[in-house]
């Protein structure tokens, strides 16, 4: 029974060494700060998108230029 017993643990060891062995490791400590962007909304469709992507005119904010002249026309 000991002898199972043993073989059963060498053999979970190793699995467990080959599973750690196949993964590369990684340094949570420099990890790279994701940027956070705020979100708006298009004023005639009322979709999200960063503020980066969205155009503006005339104060508002828009999701493209159609949207633009269609609220402003």
């Amino acid at each position: 029974m000991t002898k199972l017993l043993f073989f059963v643990l060498l053999g979970v060891a190793v699995v467990a060494w080959f599973k750690s062995q196949g993964r590369p490791r990684r340094d949570l400590g420099k990890a790279k700060p994701s940027k956070v962007e705020d979100m708006v909304r298009c004023q005639v469709c009322g979709i999200n998108l960063p503020r980066s992507e969205a155009l503006l005119g005339h104060g508002r904010i828009y999701c493209c230029d159609e949207h633009r002249r269609q609220d402003q026309g």
